[in-house]
């Protein structure tokens, strides 16, 4: 089975992932704003180029060197990789400023592969899947309360994630739109079950820029499997975060640094004897 999906997703490339990613960050774009004014510009990008300067006098950068990284930098946005580099290598910092006050549920980056408005489904829910889905299968189920330890009712858990052979759905070709993608409402006490595949690991396109980075500095390019979400209620802060399988290879060493000790899962064995099961509860800041 595993041979199947992956002849059928076999095109997928990282131009092809990369312009899928730019697009729908230019999407939410278009109808987000940022809060900022000259001065904060100013501050921002007079010490990032500062920095940047010290680094070239520290390791003396040559025309050569300078040259490359230029070619690169246009490359990044030829490939429309740019999402994925900042996702990657940067948000994760991000996300730890705008979260640091949180007393809820830790968060994490939410990455180039998000799309919204994926079916709405009850608290009870299988995502949307092939017949033939590969992988193990993983009940994902919990209960979703304010700090105050009020259960949340009708909060909703986005979740997606990769199949079993590291692609996700509306970034590879051949794949069905919402392909383990689904917004699942829980039930007047917060309670969810989300019935899903466990994802595995993968490796970001190493076929772009990105990758060309990568095999530069001798890093590599590994995930470990993980299921992504965003979880929300009125009247509270949305969370978004990622959760990582105890064990999981790449688990200590992710490429985008993303894994946090609260973040990981020791699923056991299914109650029905098919697959594994996991219970995660979700604590929400008050807005």
């Amino acid at each position: 089975m595993t041979d199947t999906i992956t002849e059928q997703v076999e095109q997928a490339t990282a131009a092809a992932s990369g312009a899928a990613a730019t697009e729908q960050f230019r999407s939410k774009q278009r109808t987000g704003t940022a809060d900022s004014d000259t001065k904060r510009v100013d501050t921002l990008v007079s010490e990032l180029l500062t920095a940047a300067h010290d680094i070239i006098r520290r390791h003396k950068v040559t025309y050569a060197e300078y040259d490359v990284l230029k070619s690169w930098l246009i490359q990044v946005g030829e490939d429309g990789e740019w999402p994925l580099f900042l996702d990657v290598w940067l948000e994760h910092v991000v996300e730890e400023v705008a979260n640091e006050n949180r007393e809820g549920s830790k968060g994490t980056i939410e990455g180039p592969y998000y799309i919204p408005d994926s079916p709405r489904l009850p608290a009870e829910a299988t995502l949307p899947m092939r017949d033939d889905e590969d992988g193990t299968p993983l009940l994902f189920q919990g209960q979703i309360t304010s700090v105050d330890g009020t259960p949340l009712a009708g909060a909703t858990v986005e979740m997606w994630h990769a199949d079993n052979d590291g692609y996700y759905s509306q970034f590879a070709p051949n794949l069905p739109e919402w392909n383990l993608r689904g917004t699942v409402v829980a039930d007047d006490q917060g309670n969810f079950k989300i019935h899903t595949m466990e994802p595995a690991p993968y490796q970001i396109p190493t076929d772009g820029s990105c990758g060309r980075l990568i095999a530069a500095a001798g890093w590599h390019a590994w995930r470990p499997a993980h299921l992504h979400l965003k979880v929300s209620a009125p009247d509270h802060q949305l969370i978004t975060t990622q959760l990582y399988f105890k064990g999981g290879s790449h688990v200590s060493d992710d490429i985008a640094s993303a894994v946090k000790p609260e973040l990981i899962l020791d699923p056991g064995p299914s109650s029905d004897g098919n697959g594994r099961e996991v219970t995660y509860d979700f604590v929400l800041d008050k807005a």
